[in-house]
C-alpha cells in the first residue's frame, strides 16, 4: 500500500461551482500532487458526496487531488426546477471539470453515477483519462423492466417522510449492520429534518422518477463498442441471484466489445462498495492509475 503524503491536508475545502446559469453544485475538493491524476468522484441516485469520503482520503493520502460533488438536487447543491435527466448531469460535470481546470480527471461514479461518467467518457474522450462505474453504469433497465411501468413499480423510493431521524437510523443500521458509524452518517445525510422533526429527501419523488426514467430509456450496452476511453467495472454481488445474473451478461457485452476495459468483482459486495470498502475501492482506482492503465 503506498505510504500517505502527510504533507496533504486531508480535511476537504468546500466550494461552490457554477455548472449553468443560476445552478451552482457543492464540491468538497481534496488538493494533491499536481503531477498526479486528479480524481472526481460522483455519487449515485438520492445519495451525496459523503458516501466517496473514505475513497477520497484513501486517494489523497496517495498524493491524488480528489474532487467529491453533490449532483444537481443532491447533497447541498442547488436544486432547480428542471434537469433531473442523464444529457444535464453530464453536462453539469463536464462543466465542472472545466470550471475547476481539470487535466483529463479520472471519474469514478457509483451506481447512476457510473451511467454518467461513462456517458460523459464516451461523448468527450478527450476530456477524461479513465472512468470507473462502481455498480453501476452497465445494465441496461429496460432489459429488465420492458415496461416503463414495471420499471416504476420497482424503483420508487421508499415513503420515508413519516420518520424521525432517530428512527430513520434506526431503520439504516437494521438494514446494513455491519457498517459503520461514519457510513450511517453519510447516508442520513441524503435527508434533512423538518421542524415537526421528520424528515425528507433532499432529492424529491418527483425528480427521482425523472432521472429514473431517463436511466430507464438509456442504454449503456451500446456505448463499449465504440469507447474510447479506459474502463474499469467494480462490480457487486449482493446475493441476489437476478441482478448479479444480468450484471453478469452486461459484463460480458462491455468485455466482449474488445476495448480497454478491467473488471472486479466484490462477492459479498453490497451495492455501495465505495462506502461497505472505501480502501480496496480506492486501492483499484490508485493502482489503476499508478499501473498505467488510465493513462
Amino acid at each position: 500500500m503506498t505510504e500517505p503524503a502527510r504533507s496533504f491536508v486531508a480535511t476537504p475545502v468546500e466550494r461552490r461551482i457554477v455548472v449553468a446559469p443560476g445552478v451552482a453544485l457543492h464540491v468538497e475538493q481534496r488538493s494533491g500532487d499536481r503531477a498526479a491524476a486528479p480524481f472526481v468522484l460522483v455519487h449515485g441516485l438520492a445519495s451525496n458526496a459523503r458516501l466517496w469520503d473514505g475513497v477520497a482520503e484513501h486517494l489523497h493520502a496517495s498524493g491524488h487531488t480528489v474532487i467529491a460533488i453533490d449532483q444537481r438536487g443532491h447533497g447541498r447543491s442547488d436544486a432547480p426546477e428542471t434537469g433531473y435527466d442523464l444529457d444535464t448531469a453530464v453536462a453539469d460535470l463536464l462543466a465542472l471539470i472545466g470550471a475547476l481546470e481539470l487535466e483529463r480527471p479520472v471519474l469514478a461514479g457509483q451506481s447512476w453515477g457510473g451511467t454518467v461518467v461513462l456517458e460523459l467518457a464516451w461523448r468527450r474522450p478527450d476530456a477524461v483519462r479513465g472512468v470507473a462505474c462502481v455498480d453501476g453504469g452497465v445494465v441496461d433497465l429496460a432489459q429488465s423492466y420492458p415496461a416503463w411501468e414495471d420499471c416504476l413499480a420497482k424503483l420508487t423510493p421508499p415513503a420515508l417522510d413519516h420518520l424521525t431521524l432517530a428512527e430513520l437510523e434506526s431503520r439504516i443500521r437494521k438494514g446494513v449492520p455491519h457498517f459503520t458509524d461514519r457510513a450511517i452518517a453519510a447516508y442520513l445525510d441524503c435527508f434533512r429534518t423538518r421542524d415537526d422533526g421528520t424528515v425528507e429527501a433532499r432529492l424529491t419523488r418527483s425528480r427521482h422518477l425523472s432521472i429514473v426514467r431517463s436511466l430507464w430509456e438509456h442504454r449503456p450496452s451500446t456505448r463499449w463498442a465504440t469507447l474510447k476511453t479506459p474502463a474499469l467495472l467494480l462490480l457487486a454481488d449482493a446475493g441476489d441471484e437476478a441482478r448479479t445474473a444480468a450484471k453478469r451478461r452486461a459484463e460480458a457485452v462491455a468485455l466482449a466489445a474488445g476495448g480497454k476495459l478491467r473488471s472486479t468483482w466484490f462477492s459479498p459486495g453490497h451495492h455501495d462498495l465505495h462506502l461497505e470498502s472505501p480502501e480496496r475501492v480506492g486501492d483499484l482506482l490508485a493502482g489503476a492509475v499508478r499501473e498505467g492503465f488510465f493513462a
